[in-house]
């Protein structure tokens, strides 16, 4: 299967099929995105509809998400932690300096799907404000090491995808990755850099990630068993 780079949305994966009659964009089960299109339709029909739809794709991805188990005391990211208090007069959730407090009154649970959607909404806030002091120092210096270079860090997560780079340099990391330990972090970013040199996955480019990752085999595997979705 064919597949092209999406600058938001990264590797795109296209399968041609005699059957199709025309092109249709959906959510793989690991968040990425699949496009089905007719044998001879030019690659450009793909690239104008991802263009046109990037708010539903968007919508599309956000609906996917993990099913959510929440616990007092549970850790959010690398430095949060979620403190429960009941008996509150109505239910509010904040971040306080590394604590997510969320105030529920003895009507509701933390299985309830409002407190759900109270929760996420701040744990994404604590998720970019770690991924924002983390993510861009830890980057430079592997891309100082690595000798890669590359234009800019931007921040999401809207995209089933960890990370990408475009073709200008631009490297996006979802802000889902300080969910993850250190190591896939790490993996994580040395593929984006090595994407600055090369825009595929082929031989070359695997022998660059395994120059900045020897492990990178393992850490590819364990990847696939955590979800990008906040």
């Amino acid at each position: 299967m064919a597949t092209i780079l999406d600058d938001e949305f990264g590797v795109v994966t296209v399968r041609r099929s005699a059957k199709a009659s025309h092109v249709r964009i959906r959510i793989a089960p690991n968040g990425t995105l699949r496009a089905s299109m007719p044998m001879y339709a030019p690659i450009f029909m793909l690239k104008r509809l991802i263009k046109n739809s990037r708010d539903e794709l968007r919508e599309m991805i956000s609906k996917q998400q993990p099913a959510y188990h929440l616990e007092n005391g549970m850790v959010i990211g690398k430095s949060h932690t979620l403190v429960v208090k009941h008996g509150a007069s109505r239910l509010s959730v904040d971040r306080h300096g590394q604590q997510i407090i969320a105030q529920l009154p003895d009507t509701l649970t933390l299985a309830d799907e409002v407190v759900i959607v109270a929760v996420r909404d701040i744990i994404i806030k604590a998720l970019r404000v770690e991924a924002k002091s983390y993510l861009p120092k830890r980057l430079a210096y592997l891309a100082t090491q690595l000798e890669f270079g590359y234009e800019r860090v931007r921040f999401s997560h809207s995209s089933g995808r960890w990370g990408s780079c475009s073709s200008t340099g631009t490297i996006s990391l979802n802000i889902a990755l300080m969910k993850l330990p250190h190591e896939l972090i790490d993996y994580v970013l040395v593929h984006e850099l090595c994407h600055t040199e090369q825009m595929n996955h082929s031989e070359v480019f695997w022998s660059l990630v395994s120059q900045g990752d020897p492990l990178y085999k393992t850490h590819r595997k364990v990847l696939k068993g955590h979800s990008p979705s906040i």
